[in-house]
């Protein structure tokens, strides 16, 4: 047992199981519209969660074991039976949030891209570097020359640094081996993420991320290359659980898009979706269609795309650090949560358009940019973030019976300050599957 004491907030709460409850109460999948607006939380409060379950993470059950959170309450309601063996730790006044939950990520990548950062101050737009051949295939032709182990080395560095930062739960694509022999490399390395960290870890497969260069001049038939002979493959070693195209002006066309998520779907595999980044592309419709869990970017979307998504059971995914690195038109998130969707917030971490993990900046950012009250915006980067990868059965809030994955802050006058002091340090100490990390 672990026992979370002298807690001046608990943030993020979802299912009213305080103790004395029956039974569990199941907390919400999302949260849509004017639900977004309110957090669920208790002052002067304790928190207890049960035991590790497992010792390692080499199952792919891993997801779902692990330390899980039992009960919660006001100072008043501390049980007085608790196992003589609980480890016992102080918040010292600190606030608890549920850890964030990611669900767009590029982090596992061989190298950077910082002389294409000074490409786009001095001027060059990313379609104009890709078109001059870099960006996605300058990571791709590093990660070709990358081993395995190397490349998992790195990532795990960044795995580190985004649990040091708050997060719990990522999704995590491929897509930057453009070969199906890289990008299968790519998707095992996820796979030993998934195994060796306490994260919460869902793989998709982008292996439509950017035309190969050996298929230059010839996107059909690597559209072809990808339906006949990635999805098969990638299918069989069981490595993904979504599949992503990069569905937008310059890269695949929605015929393409279509047919290859077609293709996914004979092997059960749902889709995500890049849309809406560069052009109003018909992603978004597209994704809807398709019964996508989720569709990501969407800085340029309008009425028809808010109308498709209104009563549909796809994500709408916001990557404030991506519009803020490369200059982009700013998503409309107010009129969508004014239109009763939902949003989630995402890091987008990559090496070209967004590099940070750090969801804390992208709750700030969705505040001062996208103008989301910082309870919308936690609420998008917690519970919603958590829908937007198939994990908010067991991440995402403070829910009694989900996993006790959430982070510890510093004393702070209020829940928005946490937002507002956008460059601070204010997370102590992080809490993944009840074990301190």
């Amino acid at each position: 047992m672990l026992l979370i004491k002298n807690i001046a907030k608990i943030v993020g709460i979802d299912d009213g199981g305080r103790v004395g409850d029956a039974e569990r109460i199941k907390g919400r999948e999302r949260l849509q519209g004017a639900e977004m607006a309110s957090l669920g939380t208790i002052d002067n409060a304790w928190l207890l969660a049960d035991g590790e379950r497992i010792v390692d993470y080499g199952s792919m059950d891993a997801l779902t074991d692990g330390g899980r959170i039992a009960a919660y309450g006001t100072a008043s309601e501390l049980p007085a039976d608790l196992p003589e063996d609980a480890a016992v730790v102080d918040a010292e006044g600190g606030m608890l949030f549920p850890s964030w939950c990611d669900s767009h990520t590029h982090l596992v990548y061989a190298g950077s891209r910082e002389g294409e950062f000074v490409d786009k101050i001095n001027g060059l737009t990313y379609e104009e570097i890709a078109r001059r051949g870099g960006g996605i295939l300058n990571s791709a032709d590093l990660l070709h020359e990358t081993s395995e182990d190397e490349l998992y080395r790195q990532a795990m560095e960044r795995v580190a640094e985004i649990i040091k930062m708050g997060t719990g739960a990522v999704e995590i694509k491929s897509g930057y081996g453009l070969t199906l022999e890289d990008e299968l490399k790519m998707l095992r390395v996820i796979r030993r993420i998934r195994q060796t960290s306490p994260l919460t870890v869902k793989a998709t497969f982008l292996g439509a991320h950017a035309v190969g260069r050996a298929y230059k001049g010839r996107q059909g038939d690597y559209v072809r290359h990808i339906i006949d002979e990635m999805i098969p493959a990638v299918a069989a070693e069981g490595l993904a659980d979504y599949v992503d195209v990069f569905c937008d002006e310059g890269f695949f066309t929605l015929t393409e898009t279509a047919a290859m998520l077609e293709a996914a779907a004979k092997y059960g595999i749902r889709p995500k979706i890049h849309a809406n980044e560069l052009a109003v592309s018909g992603g978004v419709q597209l994704g809807v269609a398709h019964n996508a869990l989720s569709v990501d970017h969407l800085e340029r979307m309008g009425a028809e795309e808010i109308a498709a998504l209104k009563g549909s059971a796809t994500m709408p995914t916001l990557l404030p650090g991506a519009a803020f690195f490369l200059g982009l038109p700013l998503p409309p998130a107010r009129e969508m949560l004014n239109a009763g969707l939902g949003v989630a917030l995402a890091s987008d971490f990559n090496p070209g358009s967004s590099p940070s993990g750090n969801m804390a900046f992208m709750v700030s950012l969705a505040c001062i940019r996208l103008r989301m009250t910082p309870a919308e915006a936690i609420n998008a980067a917690t519970l919603n973030g958590a829908y937007a990868m198939g994990v908010s059965d067991i991440a995402g809030s403070v829910t009694r019976g989900k996993l006790a994955n959430f982070f510890i802050t510093r004393p702070m006058p209020s829940v928005e300050f946490l937002p507002y002091s956008y460059s601070s340090p204010l997370i102590r100490r992080v809490f993944l599957r009840g074990r301190e990390v």
